[in-house]
């Protein structure tokens, strides 16, 4: 039996619904995001940040919000690694976890001088990873 990895994710948890393609059409990665404000979509290796780590998977992170002066929110998807059976259609269950991460500018006002400039939100997801065919 041959192994592969899967070309699809698809997680959801707490009213946020992520849908992942490490390697979409054109070989360019793709992320969806959506939670109860925003639905936001990111392509390629400027808007979606990987980071190979031994101890978790795959760190994949996007930014979902920049207020000059204020600072931004990103969101840190962990994808596991998923052995598929290596057939199309083939899929497994997958529970993993996001962050949400709110990061302060330093220069936003004299509350935020000192002290700790971001603030997480973990939120664990279930979904499926799976070998499908990919959209144009």
């Amino acid at each position: 039996m041959q192994l592969t990895s899967p070309n699809q994710y698809q997680f959801s948890g707490h009213g946020i619904h992520v849908s992942y393609l490490p390697s979409g059409a054109g070989g360019v990665s793709h992320l969806t995001y959506q939670d109860t404000h925003r639905t936001v979509s990111f392509s390629g290796d400027q808007d979606i940040r990987k980071v190979e780590t031994p101890d978790l998977g795959t760190l994949v992170s996007v930014t979902l919000s920049i207020l000059p002066d204020v600072g931004s929110t990103t969101f840190s998807l962990v994808v596991p690694l998923v052995n598929l059976v290596n057939q199309r259609g083939s899929s497994a269950a997958v529970h993993t976890f996001g962050v949400t991460t709110m990061h302060s500018m330093p220069f936003a006002g004299p509350s935020h001088q000192l002290g700790q400039r971001e603030s997480y939100t973990v939120t664990l997801l279930s979904g499926t990873a799976s070998l499908g065919i990919i959209p144009l």
